[in-house]
C-alpha cells in the first residue's frame, strides 16, 4: 500500500541557515494552502494539459490516416493535374517557355554564395527565358565585393544575372523580396523561384515544377522538398532532420492532398507572380513572411502543389546558437501572423467554411500553439510538480500511452533514425522551452516578436578546417576559446537543477517511478546547459 506524502515530508525538520520556526511555518504555510489553492490548480492545469494532449494526439492520427490513404489510393501529381513537358516551338522557339525569376536573397553568405548562384546558373532553361537576381543585404564590404564578383564571373558566361543591394534592411528577406519584384528587367516574368543561400536545386528543377503552375491556372505555388547535405554532421543536424522530414512528409503532404493549402516553406519554391500581387505581396509584419504570403494566397482562392519527389539539397544550422534563433523565428513569427490574421481568416469569403477552419484550428491552434505548450508544461512543469503533491491524479493513457503514440507518429519520416526516436523526444522537450517562450511572444506581440537573425551557415568551412587540421604534420597543441555567454545556459541549467531534485525526491517517495524519465530529461537539460550540443567550429 503507497503511502501519502504530507506537507511535513516535504520539509526537512531543518534547513542550515534557516531558523528552525521559520521551517516549521514553511510547513504550516504549504499545510494551509494546498488543499484548498495548489491541488486544485494542479489538478485543472493537468485537465488543460491532457485536453491539448488529445487535440495534438487527434491532429496526429488524422494527418497518419490521411498519408495512408494518399499512398494506397491517390494518384500522382502528374495524373491529377495536367501537366506535359515544355518544349522549344518550331515557330516561336524559346519563347514557348513562360520566363521566370529566380531569387537569391543573402545576407553576408561567405560559406555558401558560390554554391547556390552556381546551382541557380546551372538551371535548365533557355538562357533568354531566365533571370536570376541576387539580392544582397550583407554588412561585411569584403563579402559583398566577392558575391558582386562572382555575379559577374557567370555573366561574363552569358547568363543573365543581376546583382542587387539596397541602402538599408528595411523589411529584412521579405523587404528584398519586394523590391526585386519592382525593377524593370522582371516584368515580362511570369513565375518566381526563390531559393535561400544554402540551397542547391538540380538542372531540372524547372522542367518539373513549372508545367504544373502553366497549365494549371489556379495554382499559384508548388513547394519542393528539402534534403539535407550536413544531416549527419552531429546528433543536433540528425534531431532536426527528423522533425524536419515529418514536417514534409506528413503535414505539407496532408494539406497540399486534401486542401490544396500549406505554408510556404520560404524558398525551394516556385510561385506564380499575379497571385503574389494579388495576395497584396510580400509584408514584413512578422518573421515568417513565407507564411504570411502563403496564407493571404490561399485566403484568395490560390491552390498549392507539394511535390514530395522535388528536391532541392540545403543545409541545416549545426550549432546550437543558429538553431535556437531559427527556432525562436519559426515559433514566434506563426503565433504573431496568428494573432493579426485571425479575424481576417473568419470574415474571407473566398474560401469554404471547412478551408477556414482547418487554418485556424489546425494549420496554428494546434500545430504552431499547442504542440510547442503541451510539450513544454505537461512534460517540463506540470507532471514533475505532479511528484511532489501526489493528491493531483494523472491517468497513464496521459501521461504515457498517448504521448508514445504521437512520438511514434512523428518517426514516419525518417525511419533510418527510429533508434534515435528516444533522444529526439527528450531534446524536443528542452526545445519545447523555446519554442513556448517564443510563441507567447508572438501571441502578445511582445518586444521580440520581429526579432530576425539570419541562420548561420556553414557549407563546407567544418569539413574544410577539419581536413586542414589533419594534414598538419607538426600540429600545435589545440587552443581552445570559451566565452562563457556562447556556451552556458543558464535557464537549461535551472531546469536542470529543478528535475534533478524532482527525480530524487520521485526515486525516495514517488508511486508511479517518473524519476527514470526525470532523470533522463535532466541529463538532456544539463547537456544543452553546458552548451555541448552541435558542432564546434575547429579555428585555425
Amino acid at each position: 500500500m503507497s503511502k501519502v506524502i504530507s506537507g511535513n515530508d516535504l520539509t526537512p525538520e531543518y534547513i542550515p541557515g534557516m531558523p528552525v520556526d521559520l521551517v516549521t511555518q514553511f510547513g504550516m504555510l504549504w499545510e494551509l494552502i494546498k488543499a484548498p489553492l495548489i491541488v486544485p490548480l494542479l489538478q485543472l492545469a493537468v485537465y488543460i494539459c491532457l485536453a491539448m494532449t488529445v487535440m495534438l494526439f487527434m491532429e496526429r492520427l488524422y494527418m497518419g490516416v490521411v498519408i495512408i490513404l494518399i499512398k494506397l489510393f491517390w494518384k500522382k501529381p502528374e495524373q491529377r493535374y495536367k501537366w506535359q513537358p515544355i518544349h522549344e516551338d518550331m515557330e516561336i522557339g524559346n519563347m514557348a517557355f513562360p520566363k521566370i525569376l529566380i531569387q537569391i536573397p543573402m545576407f553576408n553568405e561567405k560559406e555558401v554564395y558560390k554554391i547556390s548562384i552556381g546551382a541557380a546558373c546551372n538551371l535548365s532553361w533557355p538562357a533568354d527565358r531566365l533571370v536570376i537576381q541576387v539580392l544582397d543585404d550583407s554588412t561585411d564590404h569584403n563579402i559583398k565585393d566577392m558575391i558582386e564578383k562572382e555575379c559577374e564571373r557567370w555573366a561574363n558566361k552569358g547568363v543573365n544575372i543581376w546583382y542587387q543591394i539596397r541602402e538599408n534592411r528595411v523589411g529584412y528577406k521579405a523587404g528584398a523580396l519586394k523590391e526585386g519584384l519592382t525593377h524593370d528587367y522582371v516584368k515580362d516574368c511570369k513565375y518566381v523561384t526563390i531559393f535561400d543561400a544554402d540551397f542547391r536545386p538540380e538542372p531540372d528543377f524547372l522542367q518539373r515544377a513549372i508545367p504544373f503552375l502553366e497549365f494549371n491556372p489556379k495554382i499559384a505555388l508548388v513547394q519542393s522538398r528539402w534534403r539535407f547535405v550536413n544531416s549527419d554532421e552531429c546528433l543536433l543536424t540528425r534531431m532536426q532532420e527528423m522533425s524536419l522530414d515529418y514536417h514534409f512528409t506528413v503535414e505539407q503532404e496532408a494539406g497540399s492532398a486534401t486542401h490544396a493549402f500549406f505554408g510556404f516553406n520560404g524558398t525551394g519554391g516556385v510561385w506564380r507572380i499575379d497571385a503574389i500581387n494579388e495576395a497584396g505581396g510580400w509584408k514584413d509584419r512578422t518573421t515568417v513572411e513565407d507564411m504570411d504570403l502563403a496564407v493571404r494566397a490561399g485566403l484568395k482562392g490560390w491552390k498549392f502543389l507539394y511535390l514530395g519527389d522535388l528536391q532541392v539539397k540545403s543545409e541545416l544550422p549545426s550549432t546550437f546558437k543558429a538553431f535556437r534563433f531559427q527556432q525562436h523565428r519559426w515559433s514566434c513569427g506563426p503565433a504573431n501572423l496568428f494573432r493579426k490574421m485571425v479575424l481576417e481568416i473568419i470574415k474571407t469569403k473566398k474560401v469554404t467554411l471547412w478551408k477556414k477552419l482547418y487554418v485556424i484550428y489546425s494549420f496554428f491552434f494546434v500545430r504552431k500553439i499547442i504542440a510547442h505548450m503541451v510539450t513544454f508544461f505537461f512534460f517540463c512543469v506540470i507532471l514533475p510538480l505532479t511528484i511532489l503533491v501526489p493528491e493531483v491524479e494523472v491517468p497513464t493513457w496521459g501521461a504515457i500511452y498517448i504521448p508514445c503514440i504521437i512520438t511514434t507518429l512523428n518517426s514516419v519520416g525518417t525511419p533510418r533514425s527510429f533508434h534515435l526516436l528516444f533522444f529526439w523526444i527528450l531534446f524536443e522537450n528542452v526545445m519545447s522551452f523555446h519554442r513556448t517562450k517564443a510563441t507567447i511572444i508572438g501571441l502578445l506581440d511582445a518586444k521580440r516578436s520581429n526579432e530576425w537573425v539570419v541562420t548561420e551557415k556553414l557549407g563546407d568551412s567544418v569539413k574544410t578546417k577539419k581536413s586542414n587540421l589533419k594534414a598538419k604534420i607538426a600540429p600545435t597543441p589545440k587552443t581552445f576559446k570559451f566565452k562563457f555567454g556562447d556556451r552556458i545556459n543558464l535557464t537549461e541549467l535551472g531546469f536542470a537543477a529543478f528535475l534533478f531534485f524532482i527525480g530524487c525526491y520521485d526515486l525516495m517517495y514517488g508511486r508511479n517511478r517518473y524519476f527514470i524519465y526525470i532523470f533522463l530529461q535532466t541529463i538532456t537539460f544539463l547537456i544543452v546547459g553546458v552548451g555541448y550540443v552541435g558542432s564546434v567550429v575547429p579555428s585555425l
